[in-house]
């Protein structure tokens, strides 16, 4: 991968004459706006990236932004007024026709504001465009990925000194939240779950007061943030032995997830991997209770491009990012999901995420 990103973006396009990425106002901020210039620090709302079929790059920045933007990639053009801006635009796109947005992330009006300000453009959904070049990790994105799943890993393997019983959800979330941050995160992923008991079995619960008790699953899926980009890892454990359907539950789940990480490799489908899994837990006494996908991809967006389901389209390459997460979810008792971060390679895959995954009683 030689090639600039802008230029990579461009070879993906179908011939568009130019794609714009627009990064408004939260929440409408495009990670592909800090994937394109590479820069680590700053706002940028209100700014756009603009990428033309040679793969040079123009970046609209406001006068706040000057200075932060000196080491970006791409030639910086400084705007101090709504008026200036939209000059910036249309200089930009002078002579383009066929425009491409990233439709995923820009909302109408600031599609139309570029049509009325560049006059004669057609707009055209670059969000595919987008995902198959985000998608593919270069070695400094892989880098920074590591980074993130290092620290979210050590977190992960302290989980068992945070828990005693009495102590709450909310408590624990943020010693997790405070720990990645000492360990050199720049913030959370998403936000932390921590379920206890039958709150696991809610798979995107959020931390109450509920205090832990002998018996209960503890489970856990949260994930730091490194240079921009994402960690996503799940771990349940349990505070004493809890009810057997429980402890059946997690070795079926730690089955599903060694039978689809066995399909993640360059150039298999992608919807392989969650079929094994869910051939495993379906043949189980748990069948009807593996309720989501097997995986998604991961890179700046902790839910990016590739989509690890039974129905997806997509084929693995080298340089995906993507998690791996059965569950087993039992309403009224406890869930139970094992979650690791994976980088596909041409033989197979790499987990990037460690803690030991056999079943723990603290």
């Amino acid at each position: 991968m030689n090639n600039t990103r802008a230029e990579r973006l461009m070879s993906n396009a179908g011939g568009l004459d130019a794609i714009v990425i627009m990064n408004g106002v939260d929440p409408f901020l495009d990670s592909t706006f800090w994937y394109l210039t590479e820069l680590t620090s700053g706002a940028f709302e209100g700014s756009a990236a603009i990428v033309r079929r040679d793969g040079g790059m123009d970046v609209l920045v406001s006068e706040l932004e000057a200075e932060a933007a000196a080491s970006c990639k791409g030639d910086v053009h400084v705007y101090y007024s709504r008026e200036g801006r939209d000059k910036c635009i249309a200089d930009a796109l002078k002579g383009s026709h066929r425009v491409g947005f990233n439709t995923h992330s820009v909302p109408y009006s600031a599609v139309e504001h570029v049509r009325r300000v560049a006059k004669g453009v057609e707009v055209v959904d670059a969000a595919p465009a987008v995902m198959a070049t985000v998608e593919v990790k270069d070695e400094k994105e892989i880098g920074l990925i590591r980074e993130a799943c290092r620290i979210s890993s050590r977190v992960a393997a302290e989980i068992p000194d945070m828990l005693s019983e009495g102590v709450t959800e909310k408590e624990v979330a943020f010693r997790m939240d405070s720990r990645m941050r000492e360990l050199g995160g720049t913030g959370n992923a998403f936000d932390t779950i921590s379920a206890f008991g039958s709150n696991s079995s809610k798979p995107h619960h959020a931390p109450t007061g509920y205090r832990l008790k002998e018996g209960d699953t503890a489970l856990f899926d949260f994930g730091s943030r490194y240079g921009r980009y994402c960690s996503d890892m799940t771990r349940t454990v349990f505070l004493s032995r809890p009810p057997g359907i429980l402890e059946r539950a997690y070795e079926t789940v730690l089955e599903a997830q060694t039978a689809g990480v066995e399909r993640y490799m360059d150039g298999a489908p992608a919807r392989d991997a969650d079929l094994a899994a869910r051939d495993v837990i379906e043949k189980s006494e748990f069948k009807g209770r593996f309720i989501h996908s097997f995986g998604h991809g991961i890179g700046m967006d902790v839910h990016q491009g590739v989509s690890v389901s039974p129905r997806s389209e997509h084929i693995l390459k080298e340089g995906n990012v993507v998690s791996a997460e059965p569950g087993i979810y039992i309403p009224g008792v406890g869930g139970i999901r094992i979650e690791d971060t994976c980088l596909i390679t041409k033989g197979g895959c790499e987990r990037l995420t460690d803690f030991d995954r056999r079943i723990t009683f603290v």
